[in-house]
């Protein structure tokens, strides 16, 4: 069972329970914010919303909670939902003021990002620096005493304000936000790997950029020095962060499933028209499994094999068509399929969708969600020699007409 709002006790399990929001909305960015204006209220601009996702921006808590009703989550659970962003935002500060740099809750008006260092005395004020000129600056979390940025000069020399913004253009480099095409609005947008699995602690170097608001002496910076991040030993990658170590511009679908190995089976009944001149089957299946093969059998007659895939790490999903001989279908109502295992490490099952030909015309005659207990029991689903069940969050090739196989 997935864990809950009541298991946010900081930003980076925020940033983990809304991702997975996202991802069983099943929505790309632009159809969120479209949401959202038709709803009125707080806009989620797609920017807005990729850096909440990727972790870069923690978020004002009414961008969160129009997040979620976009997301359709229901009003009932949004007060759990408030409570969890009040302990992530006191978890931050409080990481923030043991790091020795204030970290303050985010503004209702447009947000900045921005630590204060105390003027030292008799020190010339510097230049004011504006947040907006730090395009993905995080809140620090650790100071590097006596760390200089490039170029910066000794303690009694002010830097001039194009030096400073330079210097801290320099540290924190720009993070874009690769929208969806105007052309073709069913494709997502690039999606980081910190998006549905955010990095550990000591994955990754945070890059933190010095944001100066208000007055600020050189000989302050000189003490406490220029932020620029920690470095870990790096920490070996989860099979997740390996699945989404390259940008992913697919559909982005979660589903759960099972797979069975040699010796194995599934067995369904579903129903379709008699009057049917034809009936196919239409599998979602991990292709990162290559070349499944299974022999199918319709009401105990055979009907053929699924065709093996060629493998693809990039973009797992697939709908693969299975074409039932019309002999075997004409005229009856219920179909008992049942695959038999023949080749591969597994044959994997997400989804069941079955399509019948009547009068002409192809259209959905039923469907079997492997994994979800209402249907599999509709549908009489059995299996034998299961070697794996469970929940996989894929993505299907960028352009639809590649997402059918047959």
């Amino acid at each position: 069972m997935s864990a809950g709002p009541e298991s946010v006790h900081g930003h980076e399990d925020l940033v983990r329970l809304l991702a997975r929001q996202f991802a069983l909305a099943d929505l790309s960015l632009r159809e969120l914010e479209s949401r959202a204006d038709r709803a009125g209220g707080t806009r989620l601009p797609r920017a807005t919303v990729a850096d909440m996702l990727a972790g870069r921006r923690f978020p004002r808590r009414a961008v969160m909670l129009a997040f979620l009703r976009a997301c359709r989550v229901p009003e009932a659970e949004l007060p759990a939902w408030d409570q969890a962003w009040e302990r992530a935002q006191v978890a931050r500060v409080t990481q923030g003021s043991r790091a020795g740099t204030p970290s303050p809750a985010p503004p209702e008006a447009p947000e900045t990002l921005a630590s204060t260092t105390a003027p030292a005395a008799g020190a010339t004020p510097a230049a004011t620096v504006p947040a907006a000129t730090v395009p993905g600056a995080t809140v620090p979390e650790a100071a590097a005493p006596g760390a200089l940025a490039p170029g910066a000069g000794a303690a009694g020399a002010s830097p001039s304000p194009a030096e400073v913004v330079a210097t801290v253009r320099a540290l924190v480099p720009e993070q874009p936000v690769h929208a969806s095409e105007p052309s073709q609005p069913s494709r997502t947008p690039v999606l980081k790997p910190s998006l549905f699995y955010p990095a550990r602690p000591g994955r990754r170097p945070v890059v933190v950029g010095a944001v100066i608001a208000g007055t600020v002496a050189v000989a302050g910076a000189v003490a406490t020095g220029v932020l620029i991040g920690r470095r870990a030993t790096p920490a070996p990658p989860t099979p997740a962060e390996r699945l989404l170590a390259r940008p992913v511009t697919g559909h982005i679908v979660s589903d759960d499933g099972r797979a069975f190995g040699p010796g194995g089976s599934s067995r369904f009944t579903v129903h379709v028209d008699p009057a049917n001149t034809g009936v196919r089957l239409i599998r979602r299946l991990d292709v990162g499994v290559p070349l499944q093969q299974a022999k199918v059998t319709v009401n105990g007659a055979k009907a053929g094999q699924w065709r093996p895939l060629l493998g693809d790490t990039d973009y797992k999903w697939r709908d693969q068509v299975f074409q039932i001989p019309a002999g075997l279908t004409a005229g009856r109502r219920a179909l008992a399929i049942v695959n038999t295992f023949v080749a591969a490490e597994g044959f994997n099952e997400f989804r069941y969708l079955v399509e019948h030909r009547v009068g002409g015309t192809w259209s959905a005659a039923d469907r079997l969600d492997v994994g979800d207990a209402a249907s599999e029991a509709a549908h009489g689903y059995r299996i034998v020699g299961e070697g794996w069940r469970g929940t996989q969050t894929f993505a299907y090739p960028p352009l639809r007409k590649d997402w059918t196989v047959r």
